[in-house]
């Protein structure tokens, strides 16, 4: 035994300890899921969450996803109908009701793939239901459908413009039949919103898939999407083997679906706020002529 392993090797050991120990703040860095840059969380936050690297639209939960559009970021939520949890009893690899409850330790108690918010955007009142992709993939079963109809309800109830920003999956497999039928009824409410007059406008954001797409999406009387976002209902694997022909380059990307008229305009994350104000104001808005037939 000598000095150094008596003294200094104990001395080392401890400073080892002591740093391993030392906590590190969790979520520092995120990876980019399109280029593999790792990100410094506040510098992603200021930025929108967009990847300054390559551009790539990270999703957003929808409290962040309201802030960002609600005029200085004030918004309400609304307490949304409690269908049966488990209609069907259903049971995969386990149970539909221990997935629910997995989901809802994530994400919070009595939530779903919907909250519903409203407040104002370009000083005007908004309505605005918005999917959480990390609540099983955002697929749509019957507490979506009741989201949805609730939101409708609001926006007539306050003449307000209805928003819907979508990031789904589809439908919920585990709701069988009943989550196809939501895709009628989320239709219904499109149609009770523009049966009064007011505006129906839809965010299609990465990913609208399946029953999603295939009903209320993709009957905005304007329809956004944000740049990248995969939009379709069936997936280009299943397509290519189903058609055997390989799809053009950017199939179902809202650049692809831009070009071929599926979308009214592709607008960067930072941009939403402004043009969504815009189009709100425009919708809203009657028309000079109808204006002053108003007032006489």
């Amino acid at each position: 035994m000598n000095w150094l392993t008596n003294f200094v090797l104990p001395k080392i050991r401890a400073v080892k300890e002591t740093v391993a120990k030392k906590e590190v703040p969790e979520n520092l860095w995120t990876k980019c899921g399109n280029c593999g840059q790792m990100l410094f969380s506040r510098d992603l936050e200021a930025n929108l969450h967009v990847c300054n690297t390559c551009g790539f639209h990270l999703r957003l939960a929808p409290a962040q996803r309201f802030a960002a559009l609600f005029d200085d970021g004030k918004y309400a939520t609304i307490e949304l109908p409690k269908p049966v949890s488990d209609p069907l009893r259903f049971r995969d690899v386990k149970r539909y009701g221990d997935r629910l409850k997995e989901a809802h330790a994530k994400n919070g108690a009595g939530t779903d793939a919907v909250i519903v918010a409203h407040g104002a955007i370009g000083g005007l009142p908004a309505v605005m239901a918005c999917f959480d992709f990390s609540f099983m993939g955002g697929s749509m079963g019957v507490a979506v459908g009741e989201a949805l109809l609730a939101a409708a309800r609001l926006a007539v109830l306050q003449e307000a413009a209805l928003i819907v920003v979508p990031a789904s999956g589809g439908a919920r497999m585990q709701e069988g039949i009943l989550s196809l039928m939501q895709m009628p009824r989320t239709t219904l409410a499109v149609e009770m919103v523009k049966d009064v007059g007011l505006p129906y406008i839809v965010l299609l954001t990465h990913p609208t898939t399946g029953g999603v797409s295939a009903s209320f999406a993709m009957l905005g009387d304007i329809t956004l999407a944000e740049p990248g976002a995969v939009i379709g209902f069936a997936g280009a694997r299943v397509i290519e083997e189903t058609i055997r022909e390989k799809l053009p380059e950017g199939f179902q990307r809202s650049e692809y679906l831009l070009e071929h008229g599926m979308v009214d305009m592709v607008v960067p994350r930072k941009e939403l706020k402004e043009t969504l104000a815009r189009i709100v104001r425009l919708l809203m808005s009657p028309a000079p002529g109808i204006a002053q037939a108003k007032q006489a």
